[in-house]
């Protein structure tokens, strides 16, 4: 059959596009905090529509990060989950939230320049907003940042593309 070679690729292709991971099924499937409400929002706008992110939140509230982000221009977000802010424990999590310098370089640290598909994070070494470096392996639907997994990855917002983690990632000292 004639360009069938043609209407795989694009397949494939459509594939490569769309959110993956085993926490993308608690996605709500219409509204602000489904994937086609994110996609219409800036990033730190579509992260507040997603309970599981809420913690994200209040930290990019509390570092005054919220039109930085917003007003970015293809930029990546890896987003650490409520229960990536939890592993820090209550007394890490209250004393980095109370600290605007502290919290400010580590929500930087997860944010990377462009929007990255799931073929650059394959193998690829970035440096985050903060001026560290993260690395990144997998293929598939298994994807790691440094120590964190992706649990629900690449989510189109209207200026970036998020990847949700598991953990919060720690920029060296």
């Amino acid at each position: 059959m004639p360009g069938s070679g043609a209407l795989a690729n694009t397949a494939a292709e459509a594939a490569a596009r769309r959110p993956f991971g085993p926490a993308c099924s608690a996605v709500p499937s219409t509204g602000k905090g489904s994937f086609s409400g994110m996609a219409a929002d800036p990033v730190a706008t579509a992260a507040s529509n997603n309970p599981a992110l809420s913690t994200l939140v209040t930290a990019v509230k509390k570092a005054g990060l919220v039109d930085t982000l917003n007003s970015a221009d293809g930029i990546t977000v890896f987003a650490p989950t409520n229960q990536a802010f939890a592993k820090l424990g209550r007394k890490t999590l209250n004393k980095v939230l109370a600290n605007r310098k502290t919290l400010t370089g580590i929500l930087t640290y997860h944010v990377v320049s462009g929007r990255k598909t799931p073929t650059d994070l394959k193998s690829g070494s970035f440096t985050t907003l903060q001026g560290g470096k993260i690395t990144t392996t997998g293929s598939g639907a298994t994807y790691r940042v440094n120590n964190a997994k992706v649990v629900c990855g690449n989510v189109p917002t209207r200026n970036a593309t998020v990847y949700i983690v598991d953990t919060v990632l720690m920029p060296p000292r």
